[in-house]
C-alpha cells in the first residue's frame, strides 16, 4: 500500500488555478478573469493563497448580490412609478371623457364647429340686411331718417344674433357623432 501524504490545509495554503476553481465551483478561466479584474490576487503565476482567495471571492459575491438587489429595487420602484403614472393618466382621460359627455368640457373641434354655426348665423343676418334696408333707406328723405332705419335694422339683427344660445344637446350630438354612437351610450341607458 502506498503511504498517503497528508498535507495540512490552512489559510496560507497555496493552490493552483484549477484547484481553486474546483473549490469555488467555477471554471479555471473564471478564476483567471477574477485575477485580471483584481478580485483574486495570485501569490505567483498560477498559484493562489486559499484563505485569501476564498475570502475575496465571498466578498465579491456579496457585493454582486447587493448590487443585484439594489438594481432590482430600482427597477421595481421605476415599474411601480410607471404603473402609477399610467393609472393617473387613464383616470385623467376618464375624467375628461365624463366631463365631455356631461357637457362640462368640450373638445376644441366641437367648439370650432359650434362657433362656425354662430358665424354662419351672423353672416346670414348681415347678408340679409342690405335687401331688407334697400327700399326703406332709398325712400328716406334725409340722412337722419336713413340712419334711424339702419340703426333699427342693426338692432333687430343684434337681437336675432343674441338669441343664438349654447345648446348642450347640439354638443352632445357632436360627441355622439364623433364616437359613432347611434343613440345613448350603453352605460347611459338604464
Amino acid at each position: 500500500m502506498a503511504k498517503e501524504i497528508r498535507q495540512d490545509v490552512n489559510a496560507e495554503t497555496e493552490v493552483k488555478t484549477t484547484e481553486l476553481a474546483g473549490i469555488l465551483g467555477i471554471s479555471a478561466r473564471r478564476v483567471q478573469q477574477l485575477a485580471q479584474d483584481d478580485i483574486l490576487r495570485p501569490v505567483r503565476r498560477g498559484w493562489f493563497a486559499l484563505g485569501d482567495s476564498v475570502q475575496r471571492y465571498l466578498t465579491f459575491l456579496e457585493k454582486e448580490r447587493k448590487q443585484l438587489q439594489e438594481d432590482d429595487l430600482k427597477q421595481e420602484k421605476a415599474r411601480r412609478k410607471a404603473e402609477t403614472d399610467m393609472k393617473k393618466a387613464k383616470a385623467a382621460i376618464a375624467l375628461m371623457e365624463v366631463n365631455e359627455l356631461s357637457g362640462k368640457m368640450h373638445r376644441s373641434e366641437d367648439v370650432r364647429a359650434m362657433t362656425e354655426q354662430l358665424i354662419y348665423a351672423v353672416r346670414s343676418v348681415l347678408t340679409a340686411m342690405p335687401g331688407r334696408l334697400a327700399e326703406d333707406v332709398a325712400a328716406a328723405e334725409t340722412a337722419v331718417e336713413a340712419s334711424v332705419i339702419i340703426r333699427r335694422e342693426v338692432g333687430a339683427a343684434l337681437r336675432e344674433i343674441a338669441q343664438f344660445q349654447y345648446d348642450p344637446e347640439a354638443y352632445e350630438a357632436l360627441v355622439r357623432d364623433r364616437r359613432n354612437w347611434d343613440e345613448k351610450h350603453p352605460e347611459e341607458t338604464g
